[in-house]
């Protein structure tokens, strides 16, 4: 028996497991969780119900029947009403017992969605242009990155210099973990060190030693440590200075690119670098604002189980990255002083974006009929693990499946369309 209760998106059921049914499920659900059970006295398999309760308890059968209550109802509900979901059934049991089972069932469908306007967007797509400034400006951290740190010939530690220093911190005369190195190079004035250390090592001279007294910012990561009064006494070894390079025929064979051999052709390859970021960026930025321009104009009572679950894989997705950084979520928590919860809240603009986005550009590819073949998808993995050297098992592991390879395939022919059509 069951009491339905809706919304546009939202199905709320009560259902209850009648005498008669509840029982058989329960019966079967005893003679399959003691098969492996064994007691002194009895066959494997054979325990009488009376001990079996008495030894392992009730729960474990009564569970697996309600499991199986509970599948055989989501496949009944799901069968005479052809529901479309966008989320995991949310199953609350009510009542468990030998006699009865309760429980309710609520199930989030795809909302019902409205394009009022896609094509004729008017959309503009900015143009890509490169100054000399910024060909100048590249080309200043180009031969920054190939700069070379040589000693440094005056006697003085100035901002700029990198210093090779050993250290050892102390709070209240005991020294702290994490507060010794040898040989440790510091870049004077980048900022790196406690606010105070690196002003006060400037005017130091070669060997020198000298004790640094900083305070801990509030904020520090670690809290044994914030507000706190440390002293560093520290020896100075060596100052560095990075020699700048020319731009001559050693500089060129460093950089090792065909048919770069003077400041020409240099200026050159870094305009045609600048110009393809730009082109690249300029392009998402046009895709974006076609998008946004659809969202703009689309109508979707979007439930918040789909916002919910689009924060929950950004989050997972924002950890994975960090860990490809060599940082743990712990870490980044003790210098970012954020919670889980207040990452997550930070999350949910976005995602509802991307959900809304998402549903207005599924809703045109229904309304234009747009589809991908199979023999496209085939395509596309070939020239994808043609480009990346990867096998095609080891390529769907990345992207997930077919399915979802389709899928973005599908997105991008919408896309396209809108590009086609937005004038």
């Amino acid at each position: 028996m069951a009491n339905k209760k809706e919304n546009p998106n939202r199905h709320e059921f009560s259902l209850t497991v009648e005498k008669e049914a509840w029982t058989k499920l329960v019966n079967e659900a005893f003679e399959k969780v003691r098969r492996d059970k064994t007691v002194d006295g009895f066959r494997k398999g054979k325990v009488p119900k009376e001990i079996y309760d008495k030894k392992f308890g009730k729960e474990s059968y009564l569970i697996e029947a309600a499991n199986h209550a509970v599948s055989d109802e989501f496949l009944r509900i799901m069968k005479e009403n052809n529901y479309q979901l966008v989320a995991e059934p949310q199953i609350h049991i009510t009542t468990l017992t030998e006699e009865k089972l309760e429980f309710t069932m609520t199930l989030v469908e795809q909302p019902e969605v409205k394009v009022k306007k896609y094509t004729g967007l008017k959309v503009t797509k900015g143009k890509v242009e490169v100054t000399e400034e910024e060909i100048e400006h590249e080309l200043g951290h180009l031969l920054d990155r190939f700069s070379e740190l040589v000693v440094k010939e005056g006697d003085t530690l100035e901002n700029g210099d990198v210093a090779v220093i050993d250290f050892e911190g102390s709070v209240d005369g005991v020294p702290f973990d994490g507060g010794k190195a040898e040989n440790y190079s510091l870049e004077i004035g980048s900022g790196s060190f406690i606010p105070g250390f690196e002003d006060q090592m400037v005017g130091m001279k070669k060997e020198e030693e000298k004790d640094i007294v900083v305070t801990f910012p509030e904020d520090y990561h670690e809290d044994s440590l914030k507000g706190k009064e440390a002293t560093f006494k520290v020896k100075l070894h060596e100052m560095k200075v990075r020699k700048a390079r020319e731009l001559d025929e050693e500089f060129f064979e460093d950089l090792a690119i065909d048919g770069v051999n003077d400041e020409a052709s240099l200026k050159e390859e870094i305009k045609k670098s600048i110009e393809a970021q730009k082109e690249m960026d300029t392009e998402n930025k046009y895709i974006n604002d076609l998008i946004e321009a659809v969202s703009k104009n689309t109508e979707v009572d979007i439930p918040e189980e789909m916002v919910f679950d689009t924060v929950e894989a950004m989050f997972e997705n924002f950890k994975q990255k960090l860990a490809m950084q060599g940082i743990s979520f712990e870490v980044y928590q003790q210098f970012s002083h954020q919670t889980e919860e207040d990452i997550k809240n930070q999350m949910e603009k976005d995602a509802f974006s991307r959900v809304l986005a998402r549903l207005a550009l599924e809703e045109i590819k229904k309304l234009e009929n747009i589809t991908v073949t199979d023999e496209e998808v085939d395509a596309k993995i070939k020239e994808m693990t043609e480009q990346y050297k990867m096998t095609e098992e080891e390529l769907l592991k990345h992207v997930g499946s077919k399915d979802m390879m389709k899928y973005d395939l599908e997105m991008n022919k919408v896309v396209d369309f809108l590009k086609e059509h937005n004038a």
